[in-house]
């Protein structure tokens, strides 16, 4: 009877033993995670990683039993045989926005990720750092992986983000112009400046008015430039003729007959009103469209002063090339800057929005890929259907809170530490029955 009994407290050493073992595993793993998410501290758009513990099956000493009339219920009687590693998932809370003022900097505000085109397959991020390649794609800084979206010819103006994505091309080469669609001439027209009349005799003229049969006498001419689609500018010559005490008209001399009209103005010299201001039609250079531009001349005034007329503005501008890019806030379009001051949308690009972002598989580099639960990729453009917002000049920081991982890193050890104690106390133990024999 002695010998069963030490051979069940053996047994029972034994036990304690191993699942003090088990813990001493699991706590190992628990540092390792713990150890992973402090690596990754600064790492831009690392989600920290959380673990949980679950106990393993008991073995049951007693199965218990049920209440009789005479005697109430027994509970069952279980010895626990250690802890199992539940699960080890990854947060996907939000980091913090981090301004790094770089162009082709972004970050996601909320849910969604970057697509990235891996060989024949795609991986997800939330590191928005990018850069240009020398094929002129967009690409992630960090693994030369492109950024997938979809990419726009020069002058696109509508927006169709159902099209099957790619990589974003961006010519750098590129070089934009942009006719002139309206001219704004501003200055003074000398109100004493004679009236040009074909008979000076007419007993119709106002009295006390200066007339004259010299059309140079009474005409001022306005030299300026305008720009065709392809940029090549234009000089234009446009003679404003006085007509009548408060009217004179205007013809534009070069190109010849190209437009005409007429300028009014009340009794204070200033403006009154104007014809012929939308009829200037002349070929552009070879391969250009032609021009087809308003004349604004409501800038005049025909006071005392020196006649002095001169255009003030006009929306054409040569050829410039590109000196830049920009993302849009918010929409993730990407902007071509030229030298001249336009710009234009050169692509835009896709979210991927997933079901179980938790079920995603990592893949270094800051890249996930698709995993079994994680669903499939749902492809959009940002901002809609539950989709983040694009933040530009921007990168996410890392979401590890370093203050609950430093606590975490304590439990782990003081884990570590009892169940170590626990396995040398069994083996005290297991001694001390070694030692009956003596």
């Amino acid at each position: 009877m002695i010998y069963q009994k030490h051979l069940q407290e053996i047994n029972i050493m034994l036990r304690s033993m191993f699942t003090a073992i088990s813990s001493l595993g699991l706590h190992q793993t628990y540092l390792d995670v713990v150890a992973d998410n402090l690596a990754n501290a600064n790492t831009t758009g690392f989600k920290a990683s959380r673990l949980a513990f679950q106990n393993q099956f008991a073995q049951v000493l007693g199965s218990g039993s049920a209440p009789s009339e005479a005697l109430g219920g027994v509970n069952p009687t279980q010895v626990g045989l250690g802890v199992q590693l539940g699960f080890i998932t990854s947060d996907f809370t939000q980091g913090t926005k981090q301004t790094t003022g770089r162009n082709l900097d972004m970050a996601i505000e909320g849910d969604g990720f970057f697509i990235y085109q891996n060989g024949s397959d795609f991986s997800y991020s939330r590191d928005g750092a990018l850069d240009i390649d020398s094929e002129g794609y967009l690409i992630n800084l960090g693994t030369g992986q492109r950024i997938q979206g979809w990419t726009y010819e020069l002058g696109d103006t509508t927006q169709d983000t159902n099209r099957p994505i790619s990589s974003i091309f961006i010519d750098t080469n590129s070089t934009l112009a942009q006719a002139t669609t309206n001219n704004v001439l501003s200055g003074n027209l000398k109100s004493t400046t004679p009236i040009y009349v074909t008979d000076p005799t007419d007993p119709t003229l106002p009295a006390g008015i200066t007339t004259t049969t010299d059309t140079d006498e009474a005409t001022v001419t306005s030299t300026f430039g305008i720009y065709d689609s392809l940029g090549v500018m234009h000089s234009v010559t446009v003679d404003f003729l006085r007509t009548g005490e408060h009217e004179w008209s205007w013809n534009m001399t070069d190109p010849a007959g190209t437009g005409s009209g007429t300028i009014t103005f009340d009794e204070s010299g200033q403006f009154d009103s104007a014809t012929g201001i939308d009829s200037v039609t002349f070929a552009g250079s070879d391969g250009a469209q032609d021009l087809d531009f308003s004349m604004d001349l409501s800038n005049l005034t025909m006071l005392s002063s020196a006649s002095d007329v001169s255009q003030s503005n006009q929306n054409g501008l040569a050829a410039g090339s590109v000196t830049d890019l920009y993302t849009a806030p918010n929409t993730g379009e990407v902007y071509v800057v030229y030298s001249n001051g336009l710009k234009a949308r050169a692509g835009q690009l896709a979210v991927a929005r997933f079901t179980n972002p938790s079920g995603l598989m990592r893949a270094g580099g800051n890249m996930y890929e698709a995993g079994l639960n994680s669903g499939d990729a749902m492809v959009g453009a940002a901002g809609t259907g539950g989709r983040g917002l694009i933040a530009a000049n921007s990168l996410e920081a890392s979401n590890v809170d370093m203050a609950q991982e430093f606590t975490n890193m304590i439990l782990a050890q003081r884990g570590f530490q009892a169940s170590s104690r626990v396995i040398s106390t069994s083996d005290e133990i297991l001694q001390e029955l070694v030692n009956l024999k003596r």
